[in-house]
């Protein structure tokens, strides 16, 4: 096939940003930029004038420098397909859920070393067939969901099984997070509800389970903010296999109204290339932080009142990202499926 010239400079004279507007002009040593499928960036996008800040549209992308991942614990065959991932809130002690022969792995405080595993590939009632999500509480008990038998299941650090419960209580259980008051908040991925759990998990003993919201689309992921008390909860509207994957991030307040939502159509409005959410988290301050696994990146929205403000975090070096974890020490823990590892990032946030 030939190789195509230069386009004649009546064409090139239409070319312009989609975002500022900014007419093309060829530079030999700085090429026109993309950024993804939907959107050409002008040049004064990506580097302005020295002094002079991005318009309001482009400071979308203007984030801060993004933070160099560190450490990356795991690899294939420590890790086969990951799915989920928590921190001690007590030790720091990392867990991850994945679908090794061992379900359970624990990793020393802020990603070293494997420690332990737990949770056998099996049918008996302390086994974990097929893992979703892992949460760790205040008094370091492990909980997963357990879609093999649709039941969640909390171990002590050691790996006894304290207490199973949710046999027809849940059709399929996916997403699980602790509350500030030590309890339990999981998701119904098939049921479309959201339900708080509590127990007296040393005696193994289950208190109350409540169903908060009956509501929702196929809820996948949910967290919780420390900060405020308010709830992330991440739905997948559309079935895998109807088309394109559409997600929708909505937050109550801890008395369950809705206070911020928004949906992978309105995250195109603001950022140049589509995002598809794989996983939802609070940081420090109570900004809602989302996995993007068509980027792959790792994105701020801001806090719910003001959504969306969006800011990348993290947008490159990740695979599929499926699960987001903060520590105490502000480090930014990513499990990547895509490469079968946790990926530790830090930095410091304004």
């Amino acid at each position: 096939m030939a190789e195509r010239g230069p386009a004649p400079p009546e064409l090139e004279s239409l070319l312009e940003c989609e975002v500022c507007c900014e007419r093309f002009r060829p530079r030999a040593a700085a090429p026109r930029r993309t950024a993804g499928p939907v959107a050409a960036l002008g040049w004064s996008c990506w580097a302005p004038p020295r002094g002079q800040g991005p318009g309001p549209p482009c400071n979308l992308l203007a984030a801060a420098p993004a933070p160099a991942c560190y450490r990356a614990i795991g690899g294939w065959g420590t890790l086969v397909n990951p799915t989920g991932l928590a921190v001690c809130p007590q030790t720091g002690r990392v867990v991850v859920v994945h679908d090794g022969r061992t379900r359970v792995q624990i990793f020393e405080a802020g990603g070293g070393a494997r420690m332990l595993q737990f949770g056998a590939k099996g049918d008996a009632a302390q086994d974990v067939r097929y893992p979703l999500d892992v949460a760790v509480t205040a008094d370091c008990h492990v909980v997963v969901t357990d879609a093999g038998d649709r039941s969640v299941k909390v171990f002590d650090f050691s790996g006894r099984v304290r207490l199973v419960f949710g046999g027809g209580q849940f059709s399929l259980p996916w997403g699980v997070e602790t509350t500030p008051q030590n309890g339990l908040l999981v998701t119904d991925a098939e049921a479309g509800s959201l339900h708080l759990v509590e127990a007296d998990f040393p005696a193994g003993v289950l208190r109350r389970s409540e169903r908060l919201h009956v509501r929702l689309c196929s809820p996948r992921g949910v967290a919780v903010s420390l900060l405020s008390g308010a709830i992330a909860i991440l739905e997948q509207p559309l079935p895998p296999g109807t088309g394109p994957c559409s997600t929708r991030v909505k937050v109550f307040n801890p008395s369950m109204q809705l206070i911020g939502q928004v949906d992978t159509f309105g995250l195109s409005l603001f950022f140049p290339s589509r995002v598809t959410a794989s996983a939802v988290t609070f940081d420090q301050q109570g900004n809602v932080i989302v996995a993007d696994m068509s980027g792959p990146a790792v994105l701020c929205l801001g806090k719910p009142e003001e959504f969306p403000v969006l800011k990348p975090l993290v947008t490159e070096g990740l695979t599929h990202p499926v699960a987001l974890a903060f520590t105490k020490e502000n480090l930014l823990l990513v499990l990547d499926a895509g490469s079968h590892s946790v990926k530790v990032y830090r930095f410091d946030r304004e």
